[in-house]
Formats: structure tokens, sequence, C-alpha cells
């Protein structure tokens, strides 16, 4: 007969190896690591007499839209390209954000597409089935960034042995946004192009129109109202209020008190929250006043110059000048 002390260690002995019974959470999910996109194009084989060719500038023809957020105007580069006996590589580079319209002959056979730059590239005209890498500072792209112009260069060989096994065979500047790549197009040629430009799914729709058209946009919303000889005295007149007069005797024939009233060409009063267009620069600049209580615009006023009564200060490059 089994000894008492013998079963009641039997009895206790499962419960004891319960209590030694840990239990442990899940091990969180890993996520994938994703490898780091390289600057080549995967699976492309160039036949021996393929040519590469490299085309572009700083910008493009003006558009009235913006194509990313860099505040800077879109330009359009349209590219023609007829090259009947040898297949073609294109690489492409402007510096501003830029639209990239591709012709071609019914004979030219484009197997690949390079587009860089230092803003937002974006191409129409090709089939879906060319392949396309875009690399460029704003988008941190595996091929970093670079334009093309007569003095900019010494990119172009290097990165070209990189990603297609031969040196660029030509370069070609754009002219107003013009450029014709390969040999001279015969008289009649039928180009193509792919692609309905009115789908323009490039285009940034949370932007203003750049230039003059966001301006003319802003006076139709109502965000602006053209400016008169009654808005610059206000600001002169405001500006002397909160100025003491200074401790000089008057001269002799002088107008005592005589107001400093900025001078204008082309101006506008904002009246509700706005976003200055792109495209502000040289001779499209302008000049805005900012009645109190009405919020700084957003964006980038360029070269035009800012009368904010909230502040009583005028900023930008022309202040200085009116």
């Amino acid at each position: 007969m089994p000894h008492p002390l013998a079963c009641l260690i039997a009895l206790l002995a499962p419960l004891a190896l319960a209590s030694e019974i840990v239990v442990t959470a899940p091990a969180p999910a890993v996520p994938p690591v994703r490898a780091p996109q390289a600057c080549a194009f995967p699976g492309l084989q160039l036949p021996a007499n393929a040519v590469v060719y490299a085309a572009g500038g700083y910008n493009g023809k003006a558009l009235d839209y913006q194509i990313d957020q860099s505040g800077n105007t879109a330009g359009m580069m349209d590219v023609t390209v007829h090259s009947p006996d040898q297949p073609v590589v294109l690489m492409l580079g402007a510096y501003d954000p830029t639209v990239w319209r591709i012709y071609r002959s019914s004979t030219t056979r484009i197997l690949a597409v390079l587009l860089s730059g230092y803003h937002r590239q974006a191409m129409i005209g090709l089939p879906a089935s060319v392949p396309v890498l875009n690399s460029t500072y704003d988008n941190g792209g595996a091929c970093g960034y670079h334009y093309v112009d007569a003095d900019n260069l010494k990119p172009l060989n290097p990165l070209s042995r990189q990603l297609f096994g031969r040196a660029v065979s030509r370069v070609y500047l754009a002219q107003e946004g013009r450029i014709s790549i390969g040999a001279p197009m015969p008289a009649g040629t039928v180009l193509q192009r792919e692609n309905s430009q009115l789908q323009q799914p490039f285009r940034d729709r949370t932007a203003p129109l750049a230039g003059a058209a966001g301006l003319a946009q802003a006076l139709q919303r109502g965000q602006l109202r053209r400016a008169g000889p009654a808005d610059a005295q206000a600001w002169a007149k405001a500006v002397a209020s909160k100025q003491p007069p200074a401790d000089v005797p008057p001269i002799a024939g002088s107008r005592a008190g005589r107001l400093k009233v900025p001078e204008f060409h082309d101006g506008y009063v904002v009246l509700r929250r706005f976003t200055y267009p792109a495209g502000l620069y040289g001779a499209h600049s302008a000049t805005f006043f900012i009645p109190a209580g009405v919020p700084t615009p957003g964006g980038d006023p360029g070269h035009s110059a800012v009368y904010d009564f909230n502040t009583l200060q005028c900023q930008g490059a022309l202040c200085g000048a009116q």
C-alpha cells in the first residue's frame, strides 16, 4: 500500500507545475523594412544602338497654375523627338517645377525617361509602358537632382553610364520652352502624343492660379479689391499719426507736414484670408494693402510691396522705392 505522504506529493505535483506557467503577450508585429529606392531602371535592357539624349533648361514657358507647393510658377516644356534609325533614352531636367509634354514621330521609339530637377517634374505624352524615373531634390530621389543647361553638364555622363551603360550622345537646350531632339523633322510629319492634356493629373488644385491669373481669381472671389489713391493716402496718414513730429525747424517755402504717400501701378487691398499667387517677381510684382484686422496672407509675395496696417510696416523689395 502506498505511503500517505507519497500520495499527497502525487496530488500536489500538477499544481506545482501549473504555478510555474508564465503567459506572455504575443510579440508585436515588426513592419517590413522597405529597401531604399535604387538609382536604376530594373530590368531595362537597351539594344546596342540605343542613344541617350539629354535636354532641358532652367524653366519652361510659364503656366497659370502650380504643380507643387514650392511657390514657384510651373512651366511647360514642349519636346519633339524624331529618331527613325536609333531607339532613344531621354534625360530631361529643369530647375523650376516643370511639365514635360512629349511628342514623337511614328518611327521613334523612346525606351526610358529620366526626369530630374530641383522642384517637381511631371510628364505627359508617352504610353504607360515607357519606364520613367523621377528624381528631384524635392522628392529626395535616388539619383539626386540636376537640371540641363550649358553650365551644368558635368553630372550627365556619369549618371548616364550608371543608368544606361553609355554616355550622353547629345544635349539639347530649351528655347522659350521648346526642344527639338534628334534628326530634322521632315515636312508633314505627324507627331504622336498620348494622355490627354485636359486630365492634368499633375496640377496642384489646392494652390491658387499663378501670377496675374491668380490675382484676377482672387478679385472674382472677393479676397481682393483694386487699390486706389485713397488707400495710399490712408496708409500715409496712419503712419504719420504714429510718428512723433520731428524736432527740426521748418524750411521756408516747404509744405509743412507733407505726407509720404506710396506710389504704385498695380495695387490691391486684401479683404479676407488670401494666399499670394506664385510668380510675383519683376514686372509681375504688385502692391498690397492689408487693412487692420485682416489676416496676414500666406504664400510668397515675391518682389511685391506689402503695406500692413496691423504693423504699419512695409515689407518687400519695392518698399524703399515707393
